[in-house]
């Protein structure tokens, strides 16, 4: 109960400093088995995202890795939710739980047997949005969804001070700019406030296909402000794991 408070403290203080920002959350489902894969795609298509809509998120993202997994090996599913505040996210579980429609539609998923779950796991990442970046995008694509190349970014600082370096890299430093100005077309950029990894930041960056990825980033290495921008000694070290997941928006996903 006192780990459950002190969460909810750290959390809500988060909150109050990133007022006027987007509140972001990220679950991260854990599947072994194609009947969970399909049960869950059926729960979000026709149940999840529709209740979300209608409780006001307009736009909720469902990826998946674009590495295919072994057969009944370990499975993931990305759901991003954006939130106009902490305040709506919130509320959001007693809404789906009055909300009639929703537990009706997601009756097979919302009450699975203990025996036959439709999930192994839920993992949930929180994040306030980037003061340079305060809200999210929606990408500036047009190829056919199983083209694209999400690329979903974690940075690991190696102290709470060299996080907050690194963040301040991309607002201050004008990191943000630099990727708007290369056109990778990134749908957010957010501080984590709770997670399983932390001190660290994340961002999600978009393109066409997988040759588009890779130029951009070449252009990215070549360009004189980055040179400039990484050999500042202020801006050095803040960086101990950068970890990249690939993935590609489901046809039912609002991104």
């Amino acid at each position: 109960m006192k780990i459950r408070v002190l969460l909810l403290f750290i959390v809500c203080s988060f909150v109050l400093l990133a007022k006027g920002r987007d509140f972001y959350q990220l679950k991260i489902y854990h599947l072994t088995t194609a009947q969970q894969s399909a049960q869950l795609d059926d729960f979000l298509q026709k149940a999840y995202l529709p209740a979300l809509h209608r409780a006001g998120v307009s736009k909720v993202g469902v990826f998946k890795p674009i590495a295919a997994p072994e057969p009944e090996g370990e499975q993931l599913v990305y759901v991003f939710v954006p939130y106009a505040s902490y305040a709506q996210f919130e509320t959001l579980d007693d809404i789906l739980q009055r909300d009639k429609k929703f537990q009706t539609d997601g009756d097979t998923y919302l009450r699975a047997s203990y025996d036959h779950p439709p999930y192994d796991r839920i993992e949930t990442i929180l994040l306030n949005a980037f003061v340079g970046s305060p809200h999210v995008q929606l990408p500036d694509l047009t190829s056919p969804k199983s083209e694209r190349v999400y690329e979903l970014r974690s940075y690991e600082g190696p102290s709470e001070a060299y996080y907050y370096n690194k963040v301040e890299m991309f607002n201050k430093g004008d990191e943000i700019g630099l990727f708007k100005r290369l056109g990778f077309n990134a749908v957010f950029y957010g501080e984590v406030v709770a997670g399983s990894r932390m001190p660290n930041l994340m961002y999600l960056t978009t393109f066409e296909n997988k040759q588009s990825r890779d130029e951009h980033w070449d252009a990215f290495s070549k360009d004189a402000y980055w040179k400039e921008l990484s050999a500042k000694p202020e801006y050095q070290n803040n960086v101990s794991r950068n970890q990249q997941i690939f993935l590609y928006p489901t046809d039912y996903s609002d991104f």
